[in-house]
């Protein structure tokens, strides 16, 4: 009897002595794969590492444990210990779903940082919608593969999942709404982080800073911070005015009705200008016309596009149109009109 339990103690000790020399081999060879990970451009391999650096140890603790833990059950037969195997499954499945859940972070983290250390435009929106879809897919399957393994019928979880589905949509459906509405928008695409949206029927307007599964993020001017549900969306109209081409000039000036006879030139003068000026998009349309007998004016207007779209730049290129309006207005002796009324006395008969 003392040399079974010698032997049963020497196995024991050269599982754990194996496992420990598994775990500072694992570590040299992750330290080692990093060093040559760090001499190259890819972002798989750093991604991989990292990726690896905690589940593999875990898994190799997991694994001698558990074989440790078989030994001893078939050697006392411990009831207890019969759960050894399907703790080294489970845990095996958990160690690898984390390893998934951590590559995929890891990995749109690299790709990000790879781009904007090359100068490169990278689609923050489509990266972050993929990486999450993947990482609910790893969620879903490892859920699925932990049942398997304690002896559920998949067929039979499938079956009431569907009947429950039911019951849970009608208790959840403005979660479901906005979840399917933050999918929408990863797939269609309207907007993405970083860019400046308005809604004109919900009075929203703002930048955005994150798009959530629930809730989108708009930072607005006053940088108040507004969080709109997803499902909103699929129900407004959204301008996204960081993707216009360009922005509009769109100005009525009145004139005197004593320079009614000076219309026609100054009216021409100030296209002309439009037309000759470097930050006035000639490719669109320009037009400058007399267009209405006002009460007080006579109005002319201007319609025009700039090359830029910055909002900054914007104003400034308007404020020197303007300028020029003026100044042509009053090179030609007319003057902008203001509201006036004329009272006509009638003399006492």
């Amino acid at each position: 009897m003392p040399t079974d339990i010698s032997s049963e103690s020497m196995q024991i000790l050269l599982i754990i002595g194996a496992t420990l020399v598994a775990h500072f081999a694992a570590r040299i060879a992750l330290q080692h794969a990093q060093k040559i990970a760090d001499r190259s451009h890819n972002v798989w391999d750093d991604a991989l590492i990292a990726s690896a650096r905690r589940p593999l140890p875990l898994l190799i603790w997991l694994s001698g444990i558990t074989f440790a833990l078989n030994l001893l059950q078939m050697n006392n037969e411990v009831a207890l210990l019969e759960f050894a195997t399907p703790a080294r499954v489970i845990g095996a499945e958990i160690c690898f779903a984390w390893f998934l859940f951590k590559l995929i972070k890891e990995l749109s983290h690299n790709i990000i940082a790879r781009s904007n250390e090359q100068g490169e435009e990278v689609d923050h929106t489509t990266i972050d919608g993929l990486s999450k879809v993947a990482r609910i897919v790893v969620i879903v399957l490892t859920v699925l593969a932990v049942m398997q393994t304690l002896g559920f019928n998949l067929s039979g979880v499938l079956a009431f999942g569907g009947i429950g589905g039911i019951a849970v949509g009608f208790a959840a459906k403005d979660l479901l709404a906005n979840l399917f509405g933050g999918l929408m928008i990863h797939l269609d695409r309207p907007f993405k982080i970083g860019e400046s949206v308005r809604s004109p029927d919900k009075q929203i307007e703002g930048k955005v800073e994150h798009i959530g599964w629930r809730q989108t993020i708009i930072r607005t001017p006053n940088m108040t911070p507004v969080y709109v549900p997803n499902s909103l969306f699929s129900s407004i109209v959204v301008e996204t005015p960081t993707r216009m081409t360009n922005r509009r000039i769109r100005e009525v000036i009145g004139l005197r009705y004593e320079d009614i006879g000076k219309m026609r030139t100054i009216v021409e003068e100030v296209k002309t200008m439009l037309n000759a000026h470097p930050e006035i998009d000639t490719d669109q349309t320009i037009l400058v016309a007399f267009d209405q007998f006002a009460d007080s004016s006579l109005n002319f207007f201007i319609h025009a596009f700039t090359r830029t779209t910055d909002f900054i730049r914007f104003h400034e290129v308007k404020q020197e149109v303007l300028l020029n309006v003026a100044a042509i207005i009053a090179r030609h002796g007319a003057d902008i009109a203001y509201p006036t009324r004329t009272l006509h006395m009638q003399p006492a008969a």
